[in-house]
């Protein structure tokens, strides 16, 4: 029974420090209930919401203790009662998990796996996850972006940017993107945007107005809005909308930047998608992957026992190459 099978896997028993992430080699399998898939994980995403959480800073906490990771790849084990849309031997990604994904195997709820095309490595799949149904959410569910309209993705060369340039360009956008680095701003340029701009370099805004005509940005995916939103403000065109995906701390914004274009600033958070809208987004993406224009980017990868190095490194790295993955 795969119940008594013992696997290795990532616990945290404790909030703090990434010394907190833990591997223990005695965890026991988890077994598949209803519409339940036991995957055996090739590869898992780590995104930076898991070291928010796992530093206790995040709104939602897990109870204790937790093994991380929800977007995983690999390959069906065996499925519970009432599953019919994937079988044992089938590749696959997940957009959840239930038992973790920093694992050897990991259960997830059958709508929350989707088929993996050969055409795509594991790591791949472990990069598709949280990023690009998050940039799909950011662009289609909040900003209703439409072909024509300009985007300016910040932290373009990270996982959920890298997600949005691509989506952005099938969309039919103009794409502009930012990135710390020349490496980055190459992987940007390299993954559909029109138009790439250091952010550390001084004046870049500037750059971008010129770029515009002056006209502004219609629509803005925000990684960093501590730093960026009250210039984002600035950048806006008239009904212009900014997309909150990641944020580090407070930010104090004049009110009537707003007002001025009749802009919005709109937070996202794939937690609240509906299943209808996971459904939609993952329609789209599974046509991107068979059309070949969905090809994530695989940066870091990390063996399983280095997940506290791969915490500390996606925070404390000085420009996003790509999605940071543990490979088992």
């Amino acid at each position: 029974m795969s119940g008594c099978r013992l696997m290795r896997a990532i616990r945290v028993s404790e909030f703090g420090a990434p010394s907190v992430l833990r591997l223990c080699s005695d965890v026991t399998v988890p077994q598949p209930g209803h519409r339940q898939v036991l995957i055996r994980v090739h590869a898992c995403g780590v995104n930076p919401v898991e070291t928010y959480i796992r530093a206790g800073t995040y709104a939602r906490k897990p109870p204790l203790p937790y093994t991380p990771g929800t977007d995983v790849a690999g390959v069906v084990e065996s499925v519970g009662e009432g599953v019919t849309a994937v079988k044992a031997g089938d590749r696959v990604f997940t957009t959840a998990t239930e038992s973790g994904g920093y694992a050897e195997y990991t259960v997830a709820a059958d709508e929350r796996v989707h088929k993996l095309p050969d055409a795509l490595h594991f790591s791949q799949g472990a990069a598709i996850g949280i990023p690009y149904f998050t940039a799909y959410r950011a662009l289609v569910h909040k900003a209703h972006a439409k072909a024509g309209e300009t985007v300016l993705i910040h932290g373009a060369s990270g996982g959920v940017g890298v997600a949005a340039c691509q989506l952005s360009r099938a969309l039919g956008l103009k794409v502009l993107g930012t990135a710390g680095t020349p490496e980055g701003m190459k992987m940007v340029l390299n993954n559909g945007a029109h138009l790439a701009f250091n952010h550390r370099e001084e004046g870049y805004t500037d750059k971008i107005m010129e770029a515009t005509e002056g006209r502004g940005i219609d629509v803005i995916v925000e990684m960093l809005s501590n730093v960026n939103l009250s210039k984002d403000l600035q950048m806006l065109a008239f009904g212009g909308r900014v997309t909150i995906i990641g944020c580090r701390g407070s930010i104090e914004i004049n009110p009537r930047d707003t007002m001025a274009k009749e802009s919005s600033i709109m937070g996202v958070a794939l937690f609240f998608a509906t299943p209808e809208e996971n459904k939609e987004c993952a329609a789209l993406l599974y046509a991107g992957m068979e059309a070949g224009w969905l090809r994530p980017v695989v940066g870091s990868q990390y063996p399983l026992d280095k997940a506290a190095q791969a915490h500390h490194d996606i925070i404390e790295c000085p420009g996003a190459a790509g999605k940071t993955v543990l490979t088992m």
